[in-house]
């Protein structure tokens, strides 16, 4: 039995990474770019200065970005590094885990073909990351990173030759920062979904309210890419109510377990703690506004 547990605990450990490198991957790929190919004068022209056009505009950037929910971090943290203010990062960071076309792609036809569950997972996504951002750029007016960077400002005469080079300098940095906080997630994720039976947490999601925590639960504990957790969703409909699988669909894109983990790594655990808060509570609602209609 424990020789068992271990051959599941290890291909769970390694179906998490096989998942989740790709994404991280092409997210450092994206920060490296940003870093020596984007200035902070491109940067002021896309953001605007208003905190309510900030976070909007900064909730559908994450459009264009088919990254994870691991992989947005080291973006959005490399964003903010050249200046964007933490709260438009931050609503980056909460919906381009799911409002870009491939994950929502993957949601159309994991419910077949179904426009309903791709508005309801897009528009809540969007909503709760637009008034999280809002809440937090009246908390925070300081940054919430835990390592400061220098500000560099790259030289404008700079050869393509020598671009290059730094963007794989970046990239190699960037790698290493946060793969090993994915890692460490992974064999928490591993180990919870080996060694904790599903079906206590399903046996007591019957309720509107309890169904949506449940699921809610599922989804940290569970730590599915954004990419693929659509097809996973669809195989509770016959269990839990429309709003309880959205919860499931928007909380775990945006909270689980490695993703939490390396955002413990890279902002301070307050604010982690806080945005860990609101965006349970605003999926949490939303599931039941969902349920009602």
């Amino acid at each position: 039995m424990n020789s068992q547990l271990f051959l599941q605990f290890n291909t769970i450990f390694i179906s998490i990474l096989i998942e989740s490198l790709p994404f991280i991957l092409l997210a450092v790929i994206v920060s490296a770019l940003i870093q020596v190919f984007v200035t902070d004068e491109m940067l002021a022209k896309v953001i605007p200065k208003n905190r309510f056009l900030s976070v909007l505009s900064a909730s559908a950037l994450g459009a264009i970005f088919p990254a994870c929910e691991c992989g947005i971090i080291p973006i959005a943290r490399r964003l903010m590094a050249k200046g964007v203010p933490l709260h438009a990062a931050i609503a980056f960071m909460l919906t381009g885990p799911i409002i870009n076309p491939v994950v929502l792609f993957s949601t159309y036809v994991a419910f077949g073909n179904s426009w309903k569950m791709v508005l309801y997972r897009g528009g809540l996504s969007f909503v709760v990351a637009f008034i999280v951002g809002i809440i937090l750029s009246y908390q925070f007016k300081e940054s919430q990173l835990k390592h400061t960077f220098i500000h560099q400002v790259s030289p404008k005469n700079i050869t393509v030759k020598g671009k290059v080079l730094g963007s794989l300098k970046h990239m190699v940095d960037e790698f290493f920062s946060v793969g090993k906080y994915l890692i460490f997630g992974a064999i928490i994720a591993a180990a919870v979904q080996t060694y904790m039976k599903t079906s206590t947490l399903t046996s007591i999601g019957h309720g509107d309210y309890s169904s949506s925590l449940v699921m809610m639960g599922l989804a940290f504990i569970m730590s599915l890419c954004s990419s693929a957790d659509a097809f996973v969703a669809a195989s509770f409909r016959s269990t839990f109510s429309t709003g309880a699988i959205i919860a499931f669909l928007v909380f775990g894109a945006k909270f689980d377990i490695k993703n939490t983990l390396m955002m413990l790594g890279v902002f301070k655990t307050k604010f982690v703690f806080f945005l860990f808060i609101y965006t349970a509570i605003l999926v949490f609602l939303g599931s039941l506004l969902i349920t009602n209609l």
